[in-house]
């Protein structure tokens, strides 16, 4: 917007010099620097506008507790697959072996303990009658025990064994789509929980009925974004479809690439039609700013202490004039108080503004102006430099032969 304007004084001081240069009856004609524009209402509106890519908000990798064979996947990549669904099988030879020989051992502990209870009771009795010594009985008491003991560690073994035969059978902890699957069926895997990298990885596998964008906003504009914020979204796939999603998290750690500091804004959005894939490349565009106000100027009318100067010196305002209107500090100068130039029957006239929102281009007056009030636009200090001297490089030009 400012290099808009800027180019629109130079055309104009263009227009003006030739014109002044070459017309005989007006050589000294002064060239206009500003423009007027009235106070009015007007409708802000203000977006940033990012790229993302479409991920997964949450995915969950499948892996078998059994080592060994696949015999069987029962999803390819694609596939919607309810919960308790079996995707896979792996060989069960080896766990069947286990369990068989878990039961067989359990079998005879149990009979083991039948026959130390039988002792120990007999013994009981003899004890009692001083037939057999404490040694004897003591003997007695702990086969009795070990007994007990052995048939618990069976007991469990025997558990852990029809354990290890149902994790033969791999089923999908949730309800999802299956997003990846590195294996194929004969492909000797390791478990999780016996190997050191963490396992054989099955299938990826996620609820795509949602998805997320990550964008990447840059640091200017990322103050400007909260959460809750309604995004529009646009994929090249479906160039004539919007969606929309909600900003859902802020990332705290910034992308640093090529020098440009980035920071990652998490969209979720929903994908009901499952129309969006992911990695599918978008354009973002959160908007910051859509309200009408009843008092609105061109941002270009705003000024600081440290330009007015030369400003006021575009429209004649004395030096003085502009010493007496700075005396007193403004509370929030160069923050949410400027100072514009109001046109009044008695000209130029300095004055205090109070601002509100912007969309860069304008912005909301809160105090100080009144509707219709007629301001000033003027270049920058350094624009209008640059043209004088540019009308004095003119002038001299047209001024041989």
């Amino acid at each position: 917007m400012k290099i808009k304007l800027k180019n629109t004084f130079y055309i104009a001081g263009l227009v003006i010099l030739i014109s002044s240069c070459g017309s005989d009856e007006k050589p000294q004609q002064e060239t206009t620097f500003y423009k007027r524009e009235n106070v009015s209402t007007k409708q802000l509106e203000l977006s940033i506008e990012a790229s993302g890519i479409i991920e997964a908000i949450s995915s969950v990798e499948i892996k078998s507790k059994a080592s060994g064979e696949i015999l069987f996947l029962g999803a390819e990549v694609g596939d919607l697959v309810e919960k308790g669904s079996i995707l896979g099988q792996i060989d069960q030879r080896t766990p069947k072996n286990i369990l068989d020989q878990a039961m067989s051992d359990l079998q005879a502990s149990k009979v083991r303990l039948d026959n130390a209870k039988s002792q120990f009771d007999r013994g009981k009795e003899l004890h009692a009658n001083a037939s057999i010594s404490d040694k004897d009985f003591e003997d007695i008491q702990e086969g009795f025990a070990q007994a007990k003991s052995t048939l618990v560690r069976t007991e469990v073994s025997y558990e852990n064994a029809k354990i290890a035969l149902d994790d033969t059978i791999v089923r999908s902890p949730v309800q999802g789509t299956i997003i990846s699957r590195p294996v194929e069926v004969g492909q000797v895997i390791s478990s999780p929980t016996s190997a050191v990298g963490g396992g054989t990885i099955l299938m990826t596998m996620a609820d795509l009925s949602k998805v997320r964008v990550r964008a990447l906003v840059d640091e200017i504009d990322v103050g400007k974004v909260s959460i809750g914020q309604v995004v529009s979204i646009k994929v090249a796939a479906y160039r004539d479809k919007e969606f929309f999603g909600v900003v859902s998290k802020i990332e705290p750690q910034a992308k640093i690439e090529q020098n440009v500091t980035t920071f990652p804004v998490l969209i979720d959005i929903d994908n009901d039609e499952n129309l969006l894939l992911l990695g599918m490349n978008t354009d973002v565009v959160i908007e910051v700013l859509n309200k009408e106000v009843s008092l609105s100027t061109p941002t270009m009318s705003l000024r600081t202490r440290k330009d007015i100067y030369s400003a006021a010196g575009i429209l004649n305002i004395s030096k003085n004039t502009v010493d007496s209107f700075l005396v007193e500090i403004q509370e929030g100068e160069n923050f949410n108080k400027f100072i514009v130039i109001k046109d009044s029957k008695d000209g130029p006239q300095l004055t205090w503004v109070k601002i509100g929102v912007s969309d860069l281009s304008n912005v909301e007056i809160l105090s100080g102006l009144k509707e219709d009030d007629s301001i000033f636009i003027l270049p920058s200090k350094s624009l209008f430099d640059y043209q004088k001297r540019f009308k004095e490089r003119v002038q001299a030009s047209f001024s041989f032969g």
